[in-house]
């Protein structure tokens, strides 16, 4: 009774080796594919990339940050966004659309600690800190009256607004969402070992040069405005993840002999007193771990916490200000073993 199923595994044995030889060999091929490495300014900043792929694709990404650019920089004055902005009749693209619906689902999400309207309060603390005078209490809530997501929607494929002066400004989720454009577009091309960084948000997928996981590095929140001092917090092993940093780290302000940084809060219209000075988090987008990120500075240590706890599928590397006024860090359980002191 066993002989004819004794037959039967004669019969699958090669295929299985041969299965196993195409596999190594493919496995070979693929190792003997160069990394080619692209770089340009974009959104005020710069982008590397390092992907395993036979041709340079620089010209490729261009195009497609130019895509990026095009829909969401306030600061070009034939984008999408500035159109929005001036209260023009302007056809929504699928990039602004997809960035705009995202921004509001987080919004909900945060309690309004992420929002696409508050630029116009962070311009003005932003000048008041560089200035060393606030903004009174009478500018402030003028300029409240014209900031808060739920005074913006999306109406029959158009931008209504609650009041014309509302203006959108998608640069605490524009730069992560650039990077996971950069990320599709090399997996369109079947390209699954990379690394892909614009102004510190980060995608990576697959294995680094070396064959082993991309290693990032979370810069220590020193007081250092020039940004000479580059001291690295931690170094993190991670591969097929996304991560953005927030933080104004190299810039603070004191209160009471304590440090913050330079965060405003859209529900108050003030800077938050919390202890985080920067807050990474990983996704499996680089445009929602921006967006958490930047929510986590406004929300502060404890509030954010109980949003992982929401969200399993973030992870976080929080840098705080203890009541020593030392730096001290927590991070999720699952970033532990990812964590290359």
């Amino acid at each position: 009774m066993q002989k004819p199923e004794n037959k039967k595994l004669l019969w699958q044995l090669p295929f299985l080796v041969l299965l196993i030889v195409g596999t190594i060999f493919i496995i070979r091929q693929q190792r003997n594919i160069p990394y080619q490495k692209s770089g340009d300014k974009v959104f005020g900043t710069f982008y590397h990339a390092t992907y395993q792929c036979d041709s340079d694709l620089t010209y490729s990404i261009d195009q497609e940050l130019a895509k990026v650019d095009q829909s969401l920089s306030p600061f070009n004055p034939n984008s999408i966004i500035t159109a929005v902005n001036h209260n023009q009749d302007v056809k929504l693209n699928d990039m602004f659309l997809d960035v705009f619906n995202l921004a509001m689902k987080i919004s909900d999400e945060t309690d309004g600690a992420f929002d696409i309207t508050v630029a116009p309060l962070v311009n003005a603390w932003g000048f008041g800190f560089k200035n060393g005078i606030e903004p009174s209490k009478q500018q402030v809530d003028s300029l409240m009256q014209i900031i808060g997501y739920k005074k913006v929607s999306l109406k029959r494929g158009k931008i209504s607004k609650t009041d014309d002066r509302i203006m959108l400004d998608c640069s605490a989720i524009a730069k992560g969402y650039g990077t996971d454009v950069v990320a599709r577009l090399l997996r369109s091309k079947g390209i699954t070992n990379f690394m892909i960084e614009i102004g510190g948000e980060i995608v990576t997928s697959g294995v680094n040069p070396e064959q082993k996981p991309w290693r990032v590095g979370i810069s220590k929140p020193v007081e250092d405005p020039m940004g000479a001092d580059q001291g690295v917090q931690s170094i993190v092993a991670i591969t097929d993840k996304a991560m953005a940093t927030s933080g104004n780290y190299r810039n603070f302000y004191y209160k009471d002999g304590k440090r913050y940084a330079h965060t405003i809060d859209p529900k108050t219209g003030y800077p938050v007193q919390h202890s985080i000075l920067s807050a990474t988090v990983f996704a499996k987008s680089c445009a929602i771990a921006d967006a958490y990120a930047t929510s986590f500075m406004v929300m502060g240590l404890e509030k954010a916490k109980h949003i992982l706890e929401q969200h399993p599928e973030l992870m976080a590397y929080l840098i705080y200000s203890d009541s020593d006024g030392k730096n001290a860090v927590w991070y999720s359980p699952s970033l532990k073993n990812k964590i290359q002191n």
